[in-house]
């Protein structure tokens, strides 16, 4: 049974290209931007893991952590930062929010995959 990834970006193609990429293993929902995606999970969906963008309109990456965080559902549901910043100081405020994981763009999907099926792999132990 396919498991559920959730993907947050407001760049259609980075979208178009992690559907194309994760839609052999994964079920995949696409949501614009953190509001959209936020109310979608008060709605009792329940992904396996998310990826979310760093900067986007109406929620930043950082509010959008916070309210997943405040989801009791998905306290710790897997979620990974995208963001074009490379700087320390923003990997560290989204991992202290709650993020699990923060990957700089341009990423590999591949690494992104990697990345995602260790932190679901450690969910099960």
């Amino acid at each position: 049974m396919k498991k559920n990834l959730l993907i947050v970006d407001d760049e259609p193609s980075i979208c178009l290209i992690l559907k194309y990429y994760f839609g052999p293993s994964f079920n995949v929902v696409v949501y614009p931007n953190g509001l959209e995606a936020i109310t979608w999970l008060k709605q009792d969906h329940r992904p396996d893991a998310i990826v979310a963008d760093y900067a986007m309109p109406i929620m930043d990456g950082l509010d959008f952590i916070k309210q997943v965080r405040s989801i009791p559902a998905h306290k710790h549901t897997p979620l990974i930062i995208l963001s074009g910043k490379d700087e320390t100081s923003h990997k560290i405020k989204c991992l202290k929010q709650g993020a699990d994981d923060y990957v700089v763009k341009p990423f590999n999907p591949e690494e992104l995959d990697l990345r995602i099926q260790k932190l679901l792999a450690r969910i099960k132990l």
